[in-house]
């Protein structure tokens, strides 16, 4: 048994001077067969092109269905407009929680690159079956007969939803996984490799929205116009495609090994603190309880430094004159290293910065719900060509598309010569900047109501259920505005929660900040379902009935813009009481 023990302990060493010597990464990555694994020939950029090209194909797959599914339940499904509008975004806000399952089990067990591939498979059967639901004639509604459109069939809902919800959950099984996989393959410890990272997650980001230009644009198209059997297709070929490009990378990519289920160290915390509530924290931080070597008791973590906040948590990691007699430390439920304490305090920390982002999800919902009912009673046509009014989702992509070199090439290099800060402003700033732009966003949205409503009222059509002859390019601004606003709060979280959680509990962070995204679609959905209810009193046509000419839309964008503002004004306050990580 010592053998072994003095071997393990000179591997540790040796390992040690390699990483010192900068041959290997000092993060703790291995390669596919759990070896170290050497800096120049794994990771970094020449790892990052397969994952890049899978989230840019996974993504065209995924927005080839949520960009036009308003359509689709209303015009095969023959839904209503509240009601559509309410399964979009309860489905979307299901994609944004399952992200919860594949964390857990990433983190916990398989590790990020296992669980990408096996969510994939579930993803690349829900996308067949959608397929299938829209292109035999059994499977789907027959069409409208003058106005009379009947439902859809038990059987007919069920195989449809059945492929809608795999997706949702495959989806979200491999989203808290790629972005952190992908951020993986550049070593932390390394101060150059540390700035690509800042790099990586804008060109991440831009590669989602490059799969997100073709959906809305020419996929939307194939599907108003060549048929909803194609039209899903296409996506589903697209996200083999995905499945392939992923797999490609597998020799050269970096791989964190999983530390344990994140959940249970969370649980042993809150007991041991519980158990020793009585016990008074030491003043000298250095008595609490750590592991005495240069590595962490938690698998591919590195050590937390300890923090003053949150003090009553301390307790778990106290240790006890029993345990100091018996020499026994092993029971994690009645003592936790200083590390495994700091993990539940970050945590409670990222709370309220967590929370400020549902709101601005609920504003990025009204893309693929509001906007696209608003577009449809708008003139669509430029010329002897028809825009679907769900393409106009392009725009907000481009606008993406614009922002991102220009904020990585540009504003950052010019931002970092002030701020003396290596990615030009802190993912706080970066979220907070963004937050303001939604607010102008609905703004905008609220004011081309307005001009719409007031042109249904001058031309006597308000009565009527027919397009409003104003452009529907006067839309462009709106989703201009959501675009650039997406640029800075939902990547600037996707940094945020990848640097400031703790190693061990990256992709459980990186479901949390979707989290926000799920619960802004619940919240829109919410929102939704109380204007309905309180305008519609006493026979009321409300502010969003199926004829919007009827309707005031515009209130309803107001009330979004005004819960924006508010929205950004708790999170000034939060951010400037947020205190950063430190690892050791």
């Amino acid at each position: 048994m010592g053998s072994v023990e003095e071997e393990r302990s000179l591997l540790e060493a040796e390992l040690d001077r390699a990483e010192n010597s900068g041959l290997y990464t000092g993060d703790g990555s291995v390669d596919f067969n759990g070896n170290p694994v050497l800096k120049q020939n794994t990771g970094n950029w020449k790892a990052c092109p397969f994952i890049l090209g899978n989230e840019c194909c996974e993504r065209l797959a995924y927005y080839g269905i949520a960009t036009n599914l308003v359509s689709y339940l209303t015009k095969k499904l023959h839904e209503g407009n509240a009601s559509a509008a309410r399964n979009v975004t309860t489905w979307q806000g299901t994609c944004y929680v399952t992200p919860l399952i594949g964390a857990v089990l990433a983190d916990a067990y398989w590790g990020r690159y296992w669980t990408i591939a096996a969510f994939s498979t579930i993803y690349f059967i829900g996308m067949c079956t959608l397929t299938l639901s829209a292109s035999i004639p059994a499977l789907k509604p027959a069409e409208c007969v003058g106005s009379i459109c009947p439902s859809a069939t038990p059987a007919q809902y069920v195989v449809f939803f059945f492929g809608l919800y795999l997706i949702a959950l495959g989806t979200g099984g491999i989203k808290p996984c790629v972005s952190s996989f992908g951020a993986d393959q550049f070593d932390d410890t390394d101060p150059k490799e540390r700035v690509k990272k800042g790099s990586f997650f804008n060109w991440f980001y831009f590669s989602i929205n490059i799969g997100a230009l073709i959906s809305s644009s020419l996929i939307v198209w194939i599907q108003d116009n060549a048929g909803w059997g194609l039209g899903f297709g296409i996506p589903a070929l697209f996200m083999g495609l995905a499945i392939g490009s992923f797999f490609s990378g597998t020799s050269l990519y970096r791989f964190q090994r999983p530390g344990g289920s994140p959940i249970t160290r969370m649980c042993q915390v809150l007991v041991a603190a519980f158990h020793n509530r009585n016990l008074k924290v030491p003043e000298d931080s250095s008595l609490l309880y750590e592991t005495g070597d240069n590595h962490s008791a938690i698998e591919g973590s590195r050590k937390l430094e300890h923090s003053e906040e949150l003090k009553c948590l301390d307790k778990a990691a106290i240790v006890t004159d029993a345990e100091t007699k018996s020499g026994d430390f092993s029971n994690p439920w009645r003592l936790c290293t200083v590390t495994q304490v700091e993990e539940l305090k970050i945590l409670i920390r990222m709370f309220p910065i967590w929370a400020t982002g549902i709101v601005f999800s609920a504003v990025y919902a009204q893309m693929s719900t509001m906007f696209v009912e608003q577009g449809m009673m708008m003139d669509t046509k430029i010329g002897s060509f028809t825009i679907p009014p769900a393409s106009l989702s392009s725009f907000d992509v481009i606008s993406v598309i614009f922002w991102v070199p220009i904020y990585d090439k540009i504003i950052v290099p010019i931002a970092r010569k002030f701020t003396r800060k290596e990615r030009g402003f802190s993912e706080l700033q970066r979220m907070g900047i963004g937050l303001f732009i939604s607010v102008l966003c609905m703004s905008a949205a609220a004011l081309v109501e307005i001009k719409r409503l007031q042109l249904a009222k001058e031309l006597d059509l308000v009565d009527k259920q027919v397009a409003v002859p104003i452009n529907i390019l006067w839309q462009i601004p709106q989703y201009f505005l959501l675009g650039a606003a997406e640029v800075c709060t939902f990547i600037g979280q996707l940094e945020f929660f990848y640097d400031q959680s703790p190693d061990a509990m990256r992709s459980l962070c990186s479901a949390l900040s979707l989290l926000t995204t799920s619960l802004g679609n619940y919240l829109s959905s919410f929102i939704l379902t109380l204007v309905i209810y309180f305008t519609t009193k006493g026979g009321q046509i409300g502010w969003i009935p199926d004829n919007l000419n009827e309707g005031h839309l515009d209130y309803f964008f107001w009330l979004l813009a005004g819960l924006s503002f508010l929205n950004m004004l708790i999170y000034t306050l939060c951010a400037a009481k947020y205190k950063q990580k430190k690892a050791s």
